[in-house]
């Protein structure tokens, strides 16, 4: 029987670890501090071993034919990749396909094994939510090449009640400022938009939710252009708009303005040290407290023209908060990465290194978990 080796056992990580333990897998899990990942997983009933973390003990445990996940921070990814690749072990993370991630993909398939990614949640079930829009619209009767197409997805990680900064960090605030100095690659008006400041970037976006509707403050982030291929757009389709974003309350960008301003000005040799005081300083401030709720946002919106006339527009829209079983954020992250896990066990996922799955059998198995986890989850047709 194949093993699961789970490596991080952090908040995050909880849901989707117990739902691995509670189908009967058999589960290895690697934590630096072994007493909280066992106070984590106090009460959880199934085969299942807590070992302090290091790559000499995964190598010890581990063998051909097991799944090796990392809920680690993103420098482990390729390290621990590159060791699956060396035990004939299979690879799954939550994060974006790097480079080095990628330079494994021949190695990968010579060895028949699975090295999967961007199967958490933003990336993972807004590529899912992706490839069943574009599906449904290349099998309609209004699908053509010609007609103008444009794509929206975004996503945010937010406090259930709205606060003076507009924001709440489950984790080191450090990534989202280092996101804040990226920049970011879209199609903007068939045309294709850099933007090297976020922050200039942000627009009211309002979102039809039946349970009221309400608008936020959006803006693209990383380079958006790839997935045009990954989600199968690139086919000769005429593109007017095609973003993946980030998606905060409305007053966002005035309520960090004074961050924005610092880190647009920071000393290169000193912006590293800086940065780090100023993640300290907002983790004092505005860290999720004991019994505070999460609230998790996901939006992914297909709209297509022939001419002025809108003849397809359909839209994924998630917005869910944390429970008794964890975060929201860690429950649609970690149970995602889960399933990931499981399909490979059944050969359901192709060897080489891949992002979430496009099959129509395992996208639909996707949407239907992230529906059953949160508060509400809607297919809006605009026309209809």
């Amino acid at each position: 029987m194949s093993k699961i080796h789970w490596l991080g056992a952090g908040l995050s990580a909880i849901p989707g670890l117990k739902m691995l333990i509670e189908n009967d897998h058999s589960v290895i899990v690697y934590n630096r501090t072994v007493k909280k990942a066992s106070d984590a997983l106090l009460g959880v009933k199934g085969n299942y071993q807590i070992v302090e973390f290091s790559l000499e003990a995964i190598k010890k445990n581990a063998t051909a034919g097991d799944v090796i996940v990392s809920m680690l921070p993103g420098n482990f990814h390729v390290p621990v990749a590159e060791l699956s690749l060396s035990l004939g072990a299979h690879f799954v993370s939550s994060s974006y396909i790097s480079d080095e991630m990628r330079m494994l993909h021949e190695e990968s398939l010579k060895k028949n094994l699975c090295l999967v990614n961007e199967v958490g949640l933003d990336p993972g079930i807004d590529h899912s939510m992706s490839h069943a829009l574009v599906e449904d619209y290349k099998n309609s009767k209004v699908f053509s090449a010609e007609n103008n197409h444009s794509f929206l997805s975004y996503c945010g990680g937010l406090s259930d009640v709205p606060n003076d900064f507009c924001y709440k960090f489950s984790w080191s605030p450090l990534g989202v400022l280092k996101a804040l100095m990226s920049t970011s690659v879209s199609i903007r008006d068939s045309q294709v938009y850099t933007v090297h400041k976020p922050w200039e970037a942000v627009e009211l976006y309002p979102l039809p939710m039946p349970w009221g509707e309400d608008e936020f403050e959006v803006y693209p982030n990383r380079d958006s252009i790839p997935f045009i291929e990954q989600y199968q757009m690139n086919e000769g389709l005429k593109i007017d708009q095609f973003v993946r974003g980030t998606l905060r309350y409305r007053g966002w960008k005035d309520a960090w303005s004074d961050i924005f301003s610092e880190v647009d000005t920071l000393d290169p040799e000193i912006a590293e040290d800086r940065l780090k005081a100023i993640s300290d300083d907002l983790w004092n401030k505005y860290s999720y407290r004991n019994e505070e709720v999460d609230r998790v946002i996901l939006t992914v919106e297909l709209k297509v023209k022939n001419d002025s006339e809108v003849v397809w527009h359909k839209q994924f829209l998630l917005d869910t908060l944390g429970n008794n079983k964890g975060s929201a954020m860690a429950q649609l992250v970690s149970c995602s990465v889960a399933l990931a896990v499981e399909a490979v066990l059944n050969k359901e996922i192709p060897s080489g290194v891949t992002a979430a799955p496009h099959q129509s059998n395992l996208v639909k198995r996707w949407l239907n978990q992230a529906s059953e986890i949160s508060d509400h989850f809607i297919l809006i047709d605009h026309l209809s």
